[in-house]
């Protein structure tokens, strides 16, 4: 394992989220990072670059998942607007038994992340590029996913109508969220609603080992979404549902 960075930040949030890497895992996340911060030279991927920030507001965000879905081993799953790769590549690298699909409308993030699957050996994952209101739209992808996870930056409203109709009748949408949420989830819920989703719960927390407060807005999805779902490209965050 390469032991030129200081594990000591990144072990103890995983041990706060009762996650436990192998040594193989561990070197997975740091040839993440060396990539991530090697291709980032050339292409705009993240601000952040230092070791311990990455592990803070990338890795161990990603993760936070596992407060509210401990297992998630054999679901297919989506990271829509993935950027980078996150949360999806370091859910991947955890539970190396999902079925992910990272998906984004901009196409040279998708040439990094392709070049990350390959050099980390991932398997059973794949990127799709495109608008989430064309690719929702086709068969092979409408409610075909039982988990779809997205830290993209956008009101809820407007995520639920990207993310919910790819999402299978019993699955979830799981939005990453900073700050105060409760203004903004209670103006979502007439588009969760039109659109076959719940709000199950919103899960409060703080970043292991910040004062950072985050929210996991858990949407259950218990009825199809309407074939009027989503709207044409860029109406979603235009006109969102309120």
């Amino acid at each position: 394992m390469d032991c030129k960075f200081n594990l000591d930040k990144f072990e103890n949030g995983l041990s706060e989220l009762n996650i436990s890497l192998s040594s193989a895992q561990m070197q997975q996340f740091l040839d993440y990072y060396q990539m991530l911060i090697e291709w980032n030279k050339k292409m705009n991927l993240t601000s952040i670059t230092e070791f311990e920030d990455v592990v803070e507001k990338h890795f161990l965000d990603s993760l936070c998942i596992f407060k509210t879905f401990p297992q998630i081993t054999d679901k297919k799953i989506l990271d829509l607007g993935t950027g980078a790769g996150f949360p999806g590549i370091p859910i991947k690298i955890v539970f190396p038994d999902t079925e992910f699909v990272l998906m984004d409308s901009v196409n040279k993030k998708l040439t990094f992340l392709n070049a990350v699957i390959n050099n980390l050996e991932l398997n059973n994952i794949s990127t799709v590029h495109g608008r989430a209101e064309d690719l929702a739209r086709k068969s092979e992808y409408r409610q075909k996913f039982d988990l779809c996870v997205s830290r993209a930056v956008a009101n809820l409203a407007s995520l639920s109508e990207y993310c919910l109709p790819f999402v299978k009748i019993g699955g979830y949408f799981v939005s990453y969220k900073s700050g105060d949420i409760e203004e903004e989830a209670k103006n979502a819920r007439k588009a969760i609603y039109l659109l076959g989703g719940k709000t199950e719960q919103i899960v409060r927390y703080r970043l292991p080992g910040t004062d950072a407060n985050r929210s996991l807005v858990c949407i259950e999805k218990d009825r199809g979404t309407p074939k009027s779902y989503p709207r044409k490209a860029g109406i979603p965050s235009k006109q969102p549902i309120l």
